[in-house]
């Protein structure tokens, strides 16, 4: 064929095409490769004007012609392209008709005279996703990623979708626990397989099963793996943070733990805990880095904690406890969980991980301590803060440049300016009485009641006596050194190395850079190689 010849060609498909968009059904097939057939089909089908039904058989059929084509190396690539497309676009489509009625139950659909026996994969076993995991879908092309450092995708088959799981509100009428503001999200990989005119779609999960069987041959399974994570919000994390800090009163009712994923007992999960002045959207990247090692993937889930950071440390870690809790009363965890905290969110974890007995409590109230633990109530709330006992199912901790001994920036003039900025939520202003306030001033040696500024200073009765206390899971330390590389008299430019070490740890990594070294590709790989470790541990299921 001469060149001319392929231009006639091409433009007489093109013409046809254009034609074709004037009319409410899609007009006879014209002749051209199965590659042509299979662009044309896959333009009629993303007419909205035409009926879903019209349109779901165009999509099968242009995913009928390509999947015959992967067998051929030099139309494998683009049948591969037309293929994903397809699949991908089809599950959105179907998921998303009126009232869910072409979802999960047999249908017929029809493409050039030609019938399909279209049906869903059931099983939620071996990799697959049960059609009702999810209740819609979103191309993962179509997810904007601009705070995400790098996209880590597999090349493969099948269409690239981000899940989107919204958990129905209580009877009581409050939202789902545990479920962030845009639901939770899981990387999906579409898929269609023929057999004859029969056409079943698949939903696998890329983080479980690599490969998919497709017209008898075993395919490389397509995958994107950060779509997901760029899914939930990531602006605005710096306000949020701020906000957080200056206004805890408001932010009483967003404190929570909250999952990324659907639950997965087969995963174990890490907790992540930001630090002052911050949000959970610090995570993005670590998450979407750990998602990235193919020896992780598959292996953990996420969950974060979001807290004021305005209040005193003692109590966030009170609502973080209560939190787990309760999550362990919904989810098994049978493997435990693994906690991961920045800053002051080391401090939160690791008081999940102490017995402090009544250490805290007589730091906090020095001589009046007797009197006060004879007066105050079992459930009263200081005593809920400060009378702790060890969450078995911690079972790791990794503390990223955490002050376990305070910071001279929480005494300093900016520290003083920023205790006036706080407003303490109402739950603690009731439950602190005239001895108790009296008591817990004097102990601090400042004029305010303790707050998140007040906790991190060196002086902090909590932080003195809680640096006492043995913890009691192993841990590990990553440490900052933006300085002259002069441990042990460097610093992370806000907690120094005195602070953040610690003797019993089980490893102990300096990184060059900043207090906020977690987006570090250092910490990153070191937080990796943790997640290894406490695989190998033994205590941890096989996939």
């Amino acid at each position: 064929m001469t060149t001319t010849t392929v231009r006639i060609s091409i433009l007489t498909l093109l013409a046809t095409s254009l034609t074709s968009c004037t009319t409410t059904a899609p007009q006879t097939r014209v002749k051209g490769s199965p590659l042509a057939l299979a662009s044309a089909d896959l333009l009629q089908a993303r007419r909205t004007s035409l009926p879903l039904e019209t349109r779901a058989g165009l999509y099968v059929a242009a995913a009928d012609t390509t999947s015959k084509l992967f067998d051929s190396p030099l139309q494998k690539s683009s049948a591969e392209k037309l293929y994903n497309s397809a699949t991908g676009e089809l599950t959105v489509l179907l998921r998303s008709s009126p009232s869910a009625t072409l979802w999960n139950h047999p249908l017929q659909v029809s493409a050039h005279g030609k019938d399909y026996q279209f049906s869903f994969h059931a099983s939620s076993r071996d990799g697959f996703w049960s059609p009702m995991e999810f209740n819609s879908f979103i191309l993962s092309q179509n997810v904007p990623r601009k705070h995400i450092r790098r996209s880590i995708t597999v090349p493969g088959i099948g269409g690239s979708l981000v899940g989107i799981k919204k958990l129905p509100p209580l009877p009581s009428g409050d939202k789902a626990p545990f479920q962030p503001r845009n639901g939770l999200v899981s990387p999906v990989t579409a898929t269609l397989d023929f057999q004859g005119d029969k056409a079943t779609l698949g939903l696998i999960d890329p983080a479980v099963q690599r490969s998919v069987r497709l017209r008898g041959k075993v395919e490389p399974l397509a995958a994107d793996f950060t779509a997901p994570i760029a899914f939930h919000p990531t602006s605005h994390g710096l306000m949020d943070g701020l906000m957080g800090f200056i206004h805890a009163d408001k932010y009483v009712d967003t404190t929570a733990l909250y999952m990324l994923h659907p639950y997965d007992p087969q995963r174990i999960p890490v907790v992540l805990v930001h630090g002052l002045v911050s949000s959970p959207q610090i995570w993005a990247n670590v998450i979407n880095e750990v998602e990235g090692n193919p020896q992780l993937r598959g292996r953990f889930q996420f969950w974060v904690f979001r807290y004021a950071t305005g209040n005193p440390v003692a109590f966030s870690a009170m609502r973080c406890r209560e939190e787990l809790a309760k999550a362990q009363t919904v989810y098994p965890m049978p493997n435990g969980f693994i906690m991961v905290g920045h800053s002051m969110g080391g401090l939160v974890s690791r008081l999940q991980a102490v017995d402090t007995g009544r250490a805290l409590w007589d730091a906090n109230f020095g001589s009046n301590a007797a009197a006060l633990d004879k007066k105050l109530p079992a459930d009263h709330l200081i005593r809920r803060a400060l009378v702790v006992q060890a969450n078995p199912q911690v079972k790791r901790l990794v503390f990223i440049c955490v002050p376990h001994r305070g910071s001279e920036l929480a005494t300093g003039k900016i520290g003083e300016l920023a205790m006036k900025l706080v407003t303490l939520p109402a739950s603690i202003l009731g439950a602190v009485e005239d001895s108790v306030g009296a008591a817990l001033v004097l102990a601090s040696g400042k004029r305010v009641l303790p707050n998140g500024i007040t906790s991190l200073s060196p002086k902090s009765p909590t932080l003195i006596a809680l640096d006492k206390l043995p913890i009691r899971a192993p841990y590990h330390s990553i440490i900052g050194d933006r300085g002259k590389g002069d441990t042990p008299n460097s610093t992370d430019g806000v907690v120094p190395y005195w602070s953040s070490h610690l003797d019993g740890a089980q490893s102990e990594l300096i990184v060059p850079g900043p207090h906020s070294s977690y987006e570090l590709e250092q910490s990153i790989n070191e937080l990796n190689r943790i997640l290894l470790v406490q695989l190998k541990s033994g205590k941890t299921p096989k996939r």
